[in-house]
């Protein structure tokens, strides 16, 4: 199961959610005080043309085009110069875990190819190059002082990119945790926020110079649901109680990191990156209309919620149970409190949500949900195709966001065509799919989301979490056979000459 496959399998919350399968239970709530009331519907439904279609779209001057990939995908070189061992470099050798028994142990060998990566961003013409810092290049246990060589070679890409005249995004967390830190418990424990706000302080003293932009967490709902509650990402564990003290520990960690790297570098702008998706009853019964409303508020605001107003949804889990289920103490409303500079959001699909009879014995639970399959065109990894639903989400997400600018840090699709005889990659359904969902995104910039940047997932094809290398969403190939050779595909030259001139025909 990839990372973003959660939404379709199953969805867990605070508030005590339990997934198992195709199965998850879901308290209903109130609507967070932070986001518009909870009658939302989305303006279209799927497969329905919009009331207004733009064929082309001009973006504002100064939109930032970018692309982005995270560490454990791409960089390799899992064991030199000090780096040491994550909760996925773990989790890779368990049987059964990762399609065809991949890892990412040399993955796209970025460690050692980032002049290429740079290389690539300049031949696409972009701007932007959001990346994550690997925790254990820089604390190879999660404590301590920064390791020199770590440090150094983030030093050198950032640098390169600089000279380049490409902006850093670098991401803190994208999901690999000091395995040494999770033998101490992990996101469960509290103390793994203060450990994540010291590794914080040391990015923001060694690069905080040179990068003004950085982004704290990614998708903390996928890894906090599949790390800790179905056990298919790292580091595999199925305890919901444990989940729901991860969540917490989490959103602790946004306010204590944030705090962190402004005290290291004042200059620094400091933003999230959540994943969201727009929930739509899977049929006109009362029941799932129901179970979508509160999938939909559970799914996207537990934890963007927080940060912004130092409380959890209002109703989605009873103050009187935040300490038992959480460990929630007193004074965390503080702790919580990251008045973000920006927020960064991932889209790839819409959510279908159908109540169901079956019950799951979690405490303080009163609505079953199912992920229900669509009649949608599909991308190769099987999700939905509903660019609809970028306009209805961030219209949705703008109304919690406010004044606060916001980035796309990911939005693309699976297609696995390989190399022709020529070898070039025509790959034409992804630069449709791209197509679609900017031509979107303007609509919903021209209707007041101030949206200042996109950045295209992924740069290349990578190491794709549980399905290895088998699904490739990249704007390049890479030839995993052939000492990681690169080579931009079709779709990367459509996007290169969106981002030149600043437009979609």
């Amino acid at each position: 199961m990839d990372r973003r496959d959660f939404v379709k399998s199953s969805l867990a919350t605070a508030g005590g959610a339990l997934l198992a399968g195709r199965t998850s239970t879901a308290h209903a709530v109130a609507t967070p005080s932070a986001a518009p009331q909870s009658d939302y519907k989305p303006a279209h439904v799927p497969g329905s043309v919009p009331d207004s279609v733009i064929d082309t779209a001009r973006f504002p001057d100064g939109f930032l085009w970018g692309s982005a990939t995270a560490a454990y995908q791409v960089e390799g070189a899992y064991n030199e110069d000090g780096k040491g061992e994550s909760i996925w470099d773990r989790f890779v050798l368990a049987p059964g875990k990762i399609k065809n028994g991949d890892t990412g142990n040399v993955a796209c060998d970025s460690y050692h190819r980032y002049r290429d990566d740079v290389a690539l961003l300049r031949a696409l013409n972009l701007k932007s190059y959001r990346f994550s810092i690997a925790w254990t290049r820089i604390q190879p246990d999660g404590t301590g002082p920064g390791n020199a060589r770590g440090l150094d070679y983030y030093d050198r890409l950032t640098d390169a990119l600089l000279a380049a005249g490409i902006r850093p995004l670098p991401t803190l967390y994208h999901w690999d945790l000091p395995q040494e830190l999770e033998d101490r418990g992990g996101w469960p424990n509290r103390d793994t926020a203060a450990r994540f706000a010291d590794y914080a302080a040391i990015m923001g003293r060694r690069l905080g110079d040179r990068i003004e932009n950085w982004c704290l967490f990614n998708e903390s709902k996928t890894f906090t649901q599949l790390g800790y509650l179905t056990g298919i990402f790292a580091p595999g564990r199925k305890d919901p109680f444990a989940f729901l003290k991860a969540t917490h520990t989490v959103n602790l960690a946004h306010g204590m990191g944030f705090r962190a790297l402004k005290s290291a570098n004042a200059r620094v702008k400091v933003g999230s990156v959540y994943d969201v998706s727009p929930h739509l009853p899977a049929s006109g019964s009362e029941a799932d209309r129901i179970a979508a409303d509160a999938m939909e508020k559970l799914s996207n605001f537990w934890f963007i919620v927080p940060p912004l107003t130092g409380s959890y949804p209002e109703g989605a889990l009873p103050a009187a149970r935040q300490q038992e289920l959480l460990g929630a103490r007193p004074g965390d409303e503080q702790l919580l409190r990251a008045d973000l500079d920006f927020v960064g959001l991932n889209y790839y699909s819409l959510t279908r949500v159908a109540a169901s009879q079956e019950k799951l014995g979690i405490p303080a639970l009163d609505v079953t949900v199912d992920w229900a399959v669509g009649p949608d065109e599909k991308t190769d990894i099987g999700w939905d195709i509903y660019p609809q639903g970028f306009y209805d989400i961030l219209m949705r997400m703008h109304k919690v966001t406010g004044r606060r600018p916001i980035e796309i840090t990911e939005n693309g699709a699976a297609y696995n065509n390989r190399p022709d005889a020529t070898g070039q990659i025509h790959d034409p359904k992804r630069s449709a799919y791209l197509r679609a969902h900017l031509l979107a995104l303007s609509r919903a910039i021209a209707d007041g989301v101030p949206v200042r940047g996109y950045h295209c997932w992924s740069l290349m094809d990578n190491f794709e979490w549980a399905q290895g290398y088998t699904q490739r969403f990249g704007l390049t190939w890479v030839d995993f056979d052939d000492h990681q050779r690169r080579t931009i595909k079709e779709s990367g030259h459509w996007y290169a000459k969106v981002a030149t001139d600043n437009r979609v025909a």
